[in-house]
């Protein structure tokens, strides 16, 4: 499928030393749910969020499958929840789903996906070990990038899944899921190589390129194929 296959090679010198946590982590959970809000001055989905946060994962599933929040469901196929280990110690967070995620309900697949899954691979991981997870439950038309109230209308989602799976490591591949985890907006390749923390939790953060990005741009594999050994180092710290 033209996808290459990953293999463990001797990377770039890099410093050995995890960088300490980024000091512009977000702020926790409740704090920035009472810092956003709407147009008719109520805080954002306060009520919402406090029913998510006591979800369990079938309430949780349901929930998303039948989410109406934002205009996004009128052209979905199917809402994308999520697959994988729900005790996993690596969780990866991408964008959106795509029109193969749309059609098929799960988080990369086709050639992104393929990519994906030999990334893992190379550091000893399988799919089905980790969890896998996306910004938005649901597709933009045309694959565009989301709009801050489609990633508004679905936070609440994606942190109860995070706090659900405790995972000892998130790893954020592309910049929209780096920017949206850390509430920033700096350029992805200055977010490389750096430790960042997920809100309150003290869950590491570690964040690289997306695979639909390094199908495009395949001499930066390399730099991904580092930023995947950097995680792994950060991971063997929190294991």
């Amino acid at each position: 499928m033209g996808i290459d296959v990953w293999e463990r090679r001797d990377p770039a010198a890099r410093p050995d030393a995890a960088p300490a946590i980024d000091p512009a982590a977000p702020v926790s959970g409740l704090d920035r749910e009472k810092s956003v809000i709407d147009a008719g001055g109520v805080a954002r989905g306060s009520e919402h969020a406090r029913r998510v946060a006591a979800m369990n994962w079938e309430d949780l599933a349901r929930t998303v499958r039948t989410c109406t929040r934002c205009p996004l469901h009128e052209t979905r196929t199917q809402a994308v929840f999520g697959v994988g280990n729900r005790e996993a110690e690596w969780l990866v967070i991408g964008e959106a789903p795509g029109a193969e995620e749309d059609r098929q309900g799960e988080p990369f697949v086709g050639r992104a996906g393929q990519l994906l899954n030999s990334m893992l691979l190379a550091i000893g991981l399988r799919r089905e070990q980790v969890y896998i997870a996306n910004i938005l439950k649901c597709r933009p038309p045309n694959n565009r990038d989301p709009k801050p109230e489609e990633e508004t209308a679905c936070r609440d989602y994606l942190e109860r899944q995070i706090r659900l799976i405790r995972p000892k490591i998130i790893l954020a591949v592309g910049r929209i899921a780096a920017q949206n985890l850390m509430k920033v907006d700096t350029p992805i390749g200055k977010m490389r190589g750096r430790t960042y923390s997920y809100q309150d939790t003290g869950i590491p953060v570690v964040i690289t390129y997306h695979p639909a990005y390094l199908l495009r741009s395949p001499l930066e594999k390399r730099k991904a194929w580092q930023d995947l050994l950097y995680a792994k180092r950060v991971f063997a710290g929190h294991a």
